[in-house]
């Protein structure tokens, strides 16, 4: 569960980061290149702060 909504919401974040530098200020990007770098790491590190986020709010325990 913890992972279709972390990929859900990175998509979300995406999706609109492009929309908004495209319509808003292009300076929208620099969250699209954050949200890039934070899947990357944590793709490295297989450490998550959104993961941490989520167990936190929905009282999950590993």
């Amino acid at each position: 569960m913890i992972n279709r909504l972390i990929r859900a919401i990175a998509g979300t974040f995406i999706i609109l980061s492009v929309l908004l530098g495209m319509y808003v200020n292009e300076n929208w990007y620099w969250f699209t290149i954050f949200v890039g770098a934070n899947l990357l790491q944590s793709s490295i590190t297989k450490w998550c702060l959104m993961e941490d986020i989520l167990r936190k709010v929905f009282k999950i325990q590993d």
